[in-house]
């Protein structure tokens, strides 16, 4: 999420409605309902990750044993097991 100067995008009535409520802080805005994205679709962050785990699973089924799994794609052994036994 990147920071937006108030004063660029609120009409300057509306800002200074805003103010009488709070002033030099930071402020969340919310997305509307229904209008809320996934946690890395924006990054492309989630595919990659779940490509990477889809690619541990099938590293283990090939016989590529947990520690090896762990060193290559520098993980702990227990995020490795996490990997391998979710579904």
């Amino acid at each position: 999420m990147k920071y937006i100067k108030a004063c660029d995008i609120f009409p300057k009535y509306l800002l200074e409605e805003i103010q009488q409520y709070t002033e030099g802080c930071i402020v969340y805005i919310p997305n509307k309902t229904g209008n809320r994205r996934s946690w890395g679709d924006m990054t492309g962050t989630k595919t990659k990750l779940q490509n990477r785990n889809m690619q541990i699973k099938v590293d283990f089924k090939a016989g590529i044993v947990i520690d090896e799994l762990a060193e290559k794609y520098s993980l702990s052994v227990e995020s490795i097991k996490k990997v391998i036994y979710s579904r």
